[in-house]
């Protein structure tokens, strides 16, 4: 009797033992899913390799995500997307241009990002609505502000000491900007004022100091009636082409592109000319300290604007747009994100990591910083994103660009051929 009882009690133990070993067992683990992203963007070798860098940290602190990247110049770049377009199999994220976003949001390429900022995947709650205005068309977000920029000056002080030229002010115009030239003229030293003012971005800057627009409103038709705007800009472009004073025949050939190339950069041209986003990679590039000035006016006011760097856009194809969501917040939104990549799309969009950087920024990019500040209080709203047919526009209006500076064409008939051509393009977005 005493053994049957033992037996029990040590039945009772085991099976008591063996509970809670059950009991106490950890469940399986959960392993995340592994998701692949595609990403692609134009850019320089900075900009490049700070967006790498970002890519990395993001895959740190998500582990079961694997980012390919493809990068590209601006032409090339677009040529490559042109075929990944056509077959709707396009990068889940795509960095995007102002001047593209109406042709790729109109084809249905492209997904609008309201549902995520709804949904709390991307974080706004710093970001004003002007900042984000710029990727609509219509109500659909379409792309990403990565950061705010203006159109600048740029220049060496110590080569306008050399020449004797004071920097210019707040106050300077085009007839000071033209009479710098015939000081240099003078001089007979063969400096040049400028390099390439590239044609669009700065003939549409001129004509919105004359409250007008390079595009009408809904994108039928140019946005000016008086061709007295083009002849008066062009032409004071081709009497300083002919006075060698600014992108000259002789350096025409030449790959501007490059530094050891363009006059700039070597210190024979006075001004260089851009978007503020480009100051930074400017400044490396140069290797020596570089000064920021406005455009020349007059009514600068009028004329600048608060551009979107660029965006980030999914693609309507993605397969990953939540995880494509998130990756976009990073990269808004993570301070150590922003510090490697220093403003170089433009400065940030959010108010909270705008301010949270000031103590770690450069000298360079406090310099694009309070630039950025002085055009909120002297600019105007941009205008509407460039219609569908906008790149074809853009051509005709370079081809006529370098007719003129080779004097192959008076301003007179490159205006009514530019009319002409130019509508007969938009026509089609009637």
């Amino acid at each position: 009797m005493r053994r049957f009882i033992l037996s029990l009690a040590l039945l009772s133990m085991l099976t008591s033992l063996g509970s809670c070993g059950k009991q106490s067992a950890p469940p399986p683990e959960q392993v995340a899913e592994e998701i692949n992203l595609r990403i692609a963007w134009w850019g320089s070798d900075f900009r490049n390799n700070a967006t790498i860098q970002v890519i990395h940290m993001y895959e740190q602190q998500h582990p079961h995500v694997k980012i390919e990247y493809d990068y590209s110049a601006f032409n090339e770049y677009w040529k490559k997307l042109a075929p990944s377009a056509a077959g709707n199999v396009l990068p889940d994220i795509i960095q995007m241009d102002i001047s593209y976003l109406s042709q790729y949001g109109s084809l249905d390429l492209l997904q609008d990002l309201r549902p995520y900022i709804q949904s709390g995947l991307i974080d706004t709650s710093n970001i004003s609505g002007s900042n984000l205005a710029g990727g609509k068309l219509g109500e659909q977000l379409y792309g990403f502000n990565l950061g705010i920029n203006a159109l600048y000056s740029v220049y060496d002080p110590e080569v306008l000491k050399a020449q004797g030229i004071k920097p210019p002010g707040p106050d300077w115009n085009w007839e000071d900007f033209e009479q710098i030239g015939v000081t240099l003229k003078e001089q007979g030293e063969g400096i040049y004022l400028g390099t390439y003012l590239t044609p669009e971005q700065f003939f549409a800057y001129y004509l919105r100091q004359n409250t007008a627009s390079l595009f009408s409103s809904d994108g039928k038709a140019l946005g000016y009636n008086d061709d007295r705007l083009f002849i008066e800009y062009f032409g004071r472009m081709q009497r300083l082409m002919q006075d060698k004073l600014v992108y000259g025949p002789d350096i025409w050939t030449l790959d501007i592109n490059k530094p050891d190339q363009d006059p700039f950069y070597k210190g024979q041209a006075l001004f260089g000319w851009g978007y503020s986003n480009q100051f930074i990679s400017t400044v490396k590039s140069y290797g020596k300290p570089l000064a920021i000035a406005t455009m020349p006016g007059p009514n600068q006011d009028r004329g600048l604007f608060l551009k979107p760097g660029m965006f980030f856009s999914i693609s309507k194809s993605s397969k990953q747009k939540e995880e494509a969501a998130k990756f976009i917040d990073f990269f808004i939104n993570n301070l150590e994100a922003n510090k490697v990549l220093k403003g170089e799309r433009g400065v940030p969009v959010s108010s909270a990591i705008k301010e949270q950087m000031k103590p770690f920024i450069e000298p360079e990019l406090a310099q694009v910083f309070e630039y950025i500040e002085w055009v909120e209080q002297n600019s105007s709203p941009m205008d509407p994103p460039d219609p569908v047919g906008s790149s074809e526009v853009t051509g005709v209006l370079r081809e006529l660009y370098d007719l003129l500076m080779f004097s192959q064409i008076t301003p007179e008939k490159a205006a009514e051929q530019f009319r002409h051509r130019a509508e007969d393009i938009l026509s089609h977005n009637k």
